[in-house]
């Protein structure tokens, strides 16, 4: 058997990006959308290094392919001689809802590809349509609504105190300390931030006080629920909302990122831990993920799970919470990226 030629695909941020050549067709953002400053969200170099190492060492034959916002870069993608692509891309052009078009494309070439399809990736980053789905399929979420300057085009009965961030990041782009509100007033300032800093609907969700559990799930036709990871935010400065802002997330210099850690759930009893792996399996199947995945959730003192958001796509590297629920599982770092590979190059065209 021929080694399987894999072809690690990434993209540059915006502000790493070279000098655009004068390609006014790719410059204008669909629909009129101004292009966002894509704020950074993680290392992704480290990531795609050890994806690179683990597919060397399982003798696969890798390599890098960047897509720029370059006209060059796609058509070079066209022609590459890979066997399959592992799409790591979130943006295209600094435009980070374009990854649903970078996996359509790669759709059109006929070229398999790791993770969520075109489907799963808009469904996702809409957290709006994915909180629908959800209600639809009686996972429960946090009440809503939704306001874009001036006009709610979805709302439920919510009450105080309330969490709001843009309808369409991930990367906890755009929620901070700031984020929850208690009053009419901070609401009305928080909308107008969102609109005015993301050109975004607002995302008006019901706050839940609670733990942050996340549970990574691995597989297409029985998909395999991995052991459940608590980010601990208990230990964040007194008086700060118990949530996973940016600052948690990315910021190493911050009191909150060095406060918080996450690690395998040990304390659950046995039916509150299925429970939350019936539930995210249940989210994962509702908006189309496979491959591989995270399902956020919050757990509040009453025992009731509530979905916050999908995640197609997670980031992979070795110290992120997808890589230490397979840890705890029992695979290697190398095995678990010899899974997502095959279920992806296994799956029908």
């Amino acid at each position: 058997m021929e080694t399987l030629k894999v072809t690690i695909l990434y993209d540059l941020w915006e502000d790493a990006l070279p000098e655009p050549e004068p390609e006014p067709e790719l410059a204008k953002p669909s629909r009129g959308k101004k292009i966002k400053p894509v704020r950074k969200k993680k290392d992704p170099l480290h990531e795609r290094e050890e994806i690179f190492n683990a597919l060397t060492k399982l003798g696969y034959e890798p390599a890098y392919h960047v897509l720029d916002g370059r006209n060059q870069t796609l058509l070079s993608l066209a022609k590459c001689s890979a066997d399959l692509i592992f799409n790591l891309t979130e943006s295209y052009a600094g435009d980070d809802t374009m990854d649903k078009n970078i996996a359509a494309f790669l759709e059109m070439l006929h070229l398999p590809y790791t993770g969520g399809g075109p489907q799963a990736l808009y469904l996702a980053q809409d957290k709006a349509i994915a909180k629908k789905i959800f209600d639809f399929h009686k996972i429960k979420t946090p009440d809503f609504a939704v306001s874009y300057k001036g006009r709610t085009d979805h709302s439920h009965d919510i009450k105080f105190p309330l969490i709001i961030k843009p309808v369409s990041e991930d990367g906890s782009i755009g929620i901070d300390s700031g984020s929850v509100v208690e009053s009419v007033k901070d609401l009305m300032e928080r909308i107008h931030y969102i609109h005015e800093e993301f050109d975004s609907p607002a995302l008006i969700e019901e706050y839940i006080e609670g733990r942050e559990i996340y549970a990574a799930i691995l597989g297409n036709e029985s998909p395999e629920v991995l052991p459940l990871i608590e980010l601990d935010l208990s230990k964040l400065p007194k008086g700060t909302p118990r949530i996973a802002g940016q600052d948690v997330k990315f910021f190493r210099e911050t009191e909150a990122y060095k406060m918080t850690k996450s690690a395998p759930v040990e304390d659950l009893d046995e039916e509150t831990t299925q429970r939350l792996q019936d539930i995210a399996l249940a989210a994962y199947r509702a908006l189309k993920l496979r491959d591989y995945g995270r399902i956020d959730m919050r757990l509040n003192d009453k025992g009731e799970v509530y979905v916050i958001e999908a995640n197609p796509n997670p980031w992979l590297a070795s110290t992120a919470e997808f890589a230490m629920a397979a840890k705890k599982a029992g695979y290697t770092y190398a095995e678990a990226i010899d899974k997502i590979v095959k279920l992806a190059y296994s799956r029908p065209a």
